[in-house]
């Protein structure tokens, strides 16, 4: 694709060439294209893995407790699991609480903004029954 530049420094018109980005529609500048990749990249840095939504799924159903989360979520081991509920904390979609009890005991709760993946999760779970229908004929 050719664009004409105008040179700030000089009343010279340029033609440079630009291509698309790589998966652009033929037209699309790279910079239109990353205006819809990046948000959905972000996205998808925040609750990729396989482990994330079920364990904001499993704290949205009332397990808050480490092994509560750990036992309704079946193949997690507890170093993953301690590892992404820390991403999820630093992410903002879970408040981590220490109760000063005998022995210690920690909860975890969903923030109010865990609650905008509602829609996302509801989405998914939708999209997911179809495609097992899809692919199983059922």
């Amino acid at each position: 694709m050719q664009t004409k530049e105008l040179l700030m420094d000089s009343p010279v018109i340029r033609t440079k060439t630009t291509t698309p980005a790589a998966g652009c529609p033929e037209g699309i500048p790279h910079r239109e294209c990353q205006k819809v990749i990046m948000p959905v990249r972000d996205a998808l840095d925040v609750i990729n893995g396989k482990w994330k939504l079920p364990i904001i799924i499993a704290i949205s159903r009332g397990f808050k407790r480490f092994r509560e989360i750990e036992r309704n979520i079946p193949k997690i081991t507890s170093k993953v699991l301690s590892k992404e509920l820390k991403d999820l904390e630093t992410h903002k979609l879970l408040k981590r609480t220490v109760f000063d009890s005998q022995p210690v005991t920690v909860e975890y709760t969903l923030t109010p903004y865990a609650a905008t993946l509602n829609p996302v999760i509801d989405a998914l779970h939708n999209w997911g029954l179809q495609h097992r229908k899809t692919m199983l004929g059922k």
